[in-house]
């Protein structure tokens, strides 16, 4: 290492910056997170309208996610493509077995953030609403803490 990137590196611990591949390793993780959570919320959305109305149509999709049809016909095909979505014409989308059990991970993740938000104090509705966001960005231990946490103030 020369003596500039080696007084960086310095610097950058002074500072208190972590290793320069810990914060690779970080910021590839969200990265991660983020192609995952579009998917995630597809999959337990449909599922969601199959348990409740028996069916999801992309009309339905894109109401509840708050986007343009077009954008919800271009996810369900690249969903179709990655093996999590089946589509029938004038029927609507289906999960796959691999589609149903993402959506069941990401819908046990969710309860347990909202649950564990909650038990923090957090007021329902607005557990509800950021657990939305932070399911995606949790590690297994994370979770697995939350989870503990929910038991114990439960108990």
């Amino acid at each position: 290492m020369t003596a500039r990137k080696t007084a960086a590196a310095q610097a950058a611990r002074d500072a208190g910056l972590p290793d320069a591949q810990v914060h690779v390793e970080n910021f590839r993780q969200v990265r991660e997170a983020r192609r995952a959570e579009l998917v995630e919320d597809y999959v337990e959305l449909i599922s969601d309208l199959l348990t409740t109305t028996g069916r999801a149509r992309q009309v339905d999709i894109a109401e509840r996610l708050g986007v343009a049809q077009p954008t919800v016909a271009r996810t369900l095909q690249r969903l179709v493509r990655d093996g999590l979505v089946l589509q029938k014409p004038y029927r609507g989308a289906f999960l796959t077995e691999a589609g149903e059990t993402l959506a069941r991970a990401s819908r046990v993740r969710h309860q347990t953030v909202e649950s564990f938000l909650v038990a923090l104090g957090v007021p329902p509705d607005i557990a509800r609403r950021d657990a939305e966001g932070i399911e995606h960005h949790v590690s297994p231990e994370t979770l697995a803490v939350f989870e503990a946490f929910v038991r114990k103030s439960r108990g």
